[in-house]
């Protein structure tokens, strides 16, 4: 998938727990102002904590009307979000949505 200009690519740890949750929004908040392509296809378990740092993130994004978008996602990442009632459909990049 090429990248758009400027978009900083991220890959998210495999496990995403109370201990990474402040890595996460640091690693988030220096890429503030960029375009960022997540990718999650690593994730193997995330917490409800980096879920709303993740979520945080995208609002505020969206607030700066800038790109935030998973470029890749793994099963787990993808189930966890539909179990906590997450939507994240309009996040995905177009060449993965379902």
């Amino acid at each position: 998938m090429p990248s758009r200009k400027g978009e900083k690519t991220i890959s998210l740890a495999a496990v995403l727990d109370l201990n990474e949750a402040s890595a996460l929004r640091g690693t988030l908040m220096r890429l503030r102002g960029s375009n960022v392509a997540i990718d999650a296809s690593g994730v193997e378990r995330i917490g409800t904590l980096c879920v709303q740092v993740i979520m945080a993130a995208a609002k505020t994004w969206d607030e700066d009307k800038l790109s935030f978008t998973f470029s890749k996602v793994s099963d787990a990442f993808q189930k966890t979000m539909q179990v906590i009632g997450v939507d994240i459909s309009h996040l995905l990049a177009k060449e993965i949505r379902k």
